[in-house]
């Protein structure tokens, strides 16, 4: 094990998206998305520091300790370890992969320290927030091979008896979920499909002896060639953390070259998709957010998860945006950030 630290940078207050094609003294910018990421023509690129990364430290009073483990030294993944600190018998583990297009963010960011932890402290469960390679350095699929290799460190992890990890007496890993916003929850979800895939159908066999209990879906980072209502029709503030011109950027960063948005990875309903009725045999929870340009394409999904006769509940959070709950301090936004805390906390205990 070992710890990594971070260095903070200062908050941008900039969220508005921008996509365009502009000359840069150093070069030819391909894409960009204001304030989050600049591509350069020949393969350089830039990420402003709009959300700044913190070491693992927390507030004693939280109830919470955190660490920093390294996953993986030639890939440089590593995650970061929430585990509450007064614990009766041994805890749920959730998986969680952080959101930002596949492009941006880091299981640093502060917005992403502050929820988990809090998260880890309300359900009372352990989480690995992994830090995987992103986009376009590293394009899909290496988000979602850094999340299956995540898993056989966790498998290795549990099969070990001289583990010298703090936390592995700990956890229960008969009692597994993965979890994810945004692109952590395509993650997530392609993960999964992945592992399926690469073992016959047996995903479970493949990481014995971990157990996946559950799946939870926040805001999940769909898309499609045809357009959805709510993708054509919502009306997003200059501060919304995703409008439709950046969600379109953020594909053609990440997808392999010459695909479109009805690639598998983007759209799980396209034709040569994954078949759900062949997918998962755990219960699905989805959260979607009533404001979301994704909302549309969010509620399809959970509908043909239901046809396709999967466990499968979701909640819509009233008047609230994409990423609210790390993003957003208004008042409504910290109760309904309460309120997708409480909902995790029921979905992990009611297994």
């Amino acid at each position: 094990m070992r710890t990594r630290r971070m260095a903070a940078a200062k908050v941008g207050s900039n969220l508005s998206h921008k996509i365009g094609k502009d000359c840069h003294q150093h070069g030819v910018v391909a894409e960009e998305i204001d304030g989050l990421i600049k591509a350069y023509k020949d393969g350089r690129v830039e990420r402003p520091q709009i959300v700044p990364c913190v070491t693992s430290t927390l507030a004693p009073g939280l109830g919470v300790t955190s660490r920093d483990t390294v996953i993986d030294n030639f890939t440089n993944i590593w995650a970061r370890f929430y585990v509450p600190i007064k614990i009766h018998g041994k805890l749920p583990l959730l998986v969680y992969f952080h959101g930002g297009g596949f492009c941006v963010g880091s299981a640093a960011w502060s917005c992403y320290h502050d929820f988990l932890a809090r998260l880890a402290a309300k359900a009372n469960c352990i989480i690995m927030s992994v830090n995987y390679r992103l986009a376009p350095e590293n394009p899909l699929p290496a988000a979602y091979d850094d999340g299956i290799k995540a898993l056989m460190w966790l498998k290795q992890q549990a099969l070990s008896v001289c583990t010298d990890n703090w936390w592995t007496s700990q956890w229960n890993f008969s009692d597994v979920f993965l979890a994810g916003d945004s692109a952590g929850a395509n993650i997530a979800f392609n993960v999964i499909t992945r592992l399926d895939s690469f073992n016959a159908g047996q995903a479970d066999a493949a990481i014995k002896p971990l157990t996946l209990k559950g799946m939870i879906l926040i805001q999940p980072f769909f898309g499609g060639e045809a357009r959805t209502h709510s993708e054509k029709h919502s009306v997003q503030s200059p501060r919304s953390a995703l409008n439709l011109a950046a969600s379109d950027t953020y594909w053609r960063l990440a997808l392999p070259c010459g695909a479109n948005r009805d690639h598998p990875w983007c759209n799980p309903l396209a034709k040569g998709s994954v078949k759900l009725e062949d997918f998962v045999r755990f219960p699905i929870m989805v959260c979607i957010s009533e404001m979301d340009i994704l909302k549309d394409r969010s509620l399809e999904f959970v509908a043909s998860l239901g046809r396709a006769g999967k466990r499968v509940e979701h909640v819509v959070h009233k008047g609230v945006g994409h990423a609210f709950q790390i993003l957003s301090k208004s008042h409504l936004s910290q109760t309904r950030t309460l309120e997708i805390m409480a909902r995790i906390k029921g979905f992990i205990s009611g297994i």
